[in-house]
């Protein structure tokens, strides 16, 4: 454990705070059942909201759908390119460490506001800890998979997800002594929410049929490119001649892939985000998913619905082997989805991911509780949680 504190904070060693710094939809998810599991160990912690998604519908309506406390500092960063939106981190979040002299900054998943949390906590000697550490694509292009690199190789306890992340960050030269397998804390998000998670009133407010699809897409890779955005519009066109889609539509790209013809039509429906339990219960019920988003491979896979990523790799293969995910080029995706619509969603092993059990958030909760009082409690000794539990 680091114990020089940077100028200007005073911490308080007989009452440490835990800051969880969150940016976008996937943050909150992930967020919610460490931060529930803390509060019941009783450490005091507070949420700073970046405002990296700055629409409401993409985060504040998350705070109340998941139960989160209300943040200590909203930042309101908003977009801009991956320079303008890092720096406005950058300056936003050493103010707010500097002011609140954390003993622990706690980080999650791959987006922009995770890697200027662990820059500026790195620089100013603050412990940090990554939740959904060890996912590789092994692809640079994608500007996530430099944020996980740079954030894994900076911060001192990693949280992972999957046994493949393991694999990884030991391939990397990470201290095992640093890395806990502990299961994915966005699956306890959804088997807390599984009971209020019901398609029928979302469906009948849409106008939606009960066979109907879902797509999500925002990946640069996908939509930034004039000529890529086109053929993926195109293709996800043909799936809507096979089965009604419903496109809840991230702000990210829109007018791009509106400039591409994803437009409401007769069996295409262009919605705005939806709030956490809107959106899974829509998922719950689809017959099909496309998307290019990492957190949706892993919710379709818990529910079992037939996903489609368009997208050439995936830092979650687990969802592949383990789940009901596929990947697919855009060319490929409307025959893709023919035997998709067909064959149902049997995962292909038999089982669902390891820990993936809705106790992730416990789990990192005491490990964290123990680093805190000084005590190393080992990847074994957390990896399965005591009964009570």
């Amino acid at each position: 454990m680091r114990d020089n504190a940077p100028p200007g904070t005073t911490p308080d060693p007989d009452n440490p705070l835990v800051l969880h710094v969150l940016g976008a939809r996937p943050n909150f998810v992930k967020a919610a059942p460490v931060v529930r599991g803390l509060a019941a160990l009783g450490v005091r912690q507070g949420i700073v909201h970046t405002g990296q998604h700055y629409d409401a519908l993409m985060s504040d309506v998350f705070f109340a759908d998941l139960g989160l406390p209300e943040p200590i500092a909203n930042l309101g960063v908003g977009s801009g390119s991956h320079a303008r939106q890092t720096a406005a981190l950058l300056t936003g979040l050493e103010d707010v460490v500097l002011a609140h002299g954390p003993a622990l900054v706690v980080v999650y998943g791959d987006v922009n506001s995770t890697l200027a949390a662990i820059l500026v906590c790195s620089k100013l000697h603050i412990p940090t800890a990554h939740v959904e550490a060890g996912l590789r694509s092994f692809d640079r292009e994608m500007p996530e998979e430099v944020n996980r690199v740079v954030t894994d190789a900076l911060s001192d306890i990693l949280f992972a997800t999957s046994p493949d992340a393991l694999s990884h960050l030991a391939n990397e030269g990470v201290d095992p002594a640093r890395v806990h397998l502990v299961g994915n804390p966005m699956i306890d998000s959804l088997f807390s929410a599984l009971d209020h998670l019901d398609p029928a009133p979302v469906r009948s407010r849409l106008g939606l049929p009960e066979r109907y699809g879902v797509a999500t897409l925002h990946r640069p890779g996908n939509v930034d490119d004039p000529a890529s955005a086109k053929e993926l519009v195109d293709a996800v066109l043909a799936v809507s001649e096979r089965i009604p889609i419903a496109v809840p539509l991230h702000p990210r790209g829109r007018a791009r892939l509106a400039e591409a013809g994803l437009v409401s039509g007769e069996n295409l429906l262009i919605i705005d985000p939806l709030g956490y339990v809107d959106f899974l219960s829509l998922v719950r019920g689809a017959s099909l998913v496309v998307t290019d988003s990492g957190g949706v491979q892993e919710e379709t896979t818990m529910l079992g619905v037939p996903c489609l990523t368009v997208r050439p790799n995936t830092e979650r293969p687990i969802t592949v082997t383990h789940g009901t995910n596929r990947l697919v080029t855009p060319a490929l995706l409307p025959a893709a989805a023919d035997r998709a619509l067909a064959d149902g969603a049997a995962t292909p092993s038999g089982e669902l991911p390891p820990l993936w059990d809705g106790k992730a958030g416990p789990r990192i909760a005491r490990v964290i509780e123990a680093w805190l009082a000084g005590r190393n409690l080992s990847p074994a000794a957390q990896a399965v949680p005591p009964k009570s539990l």
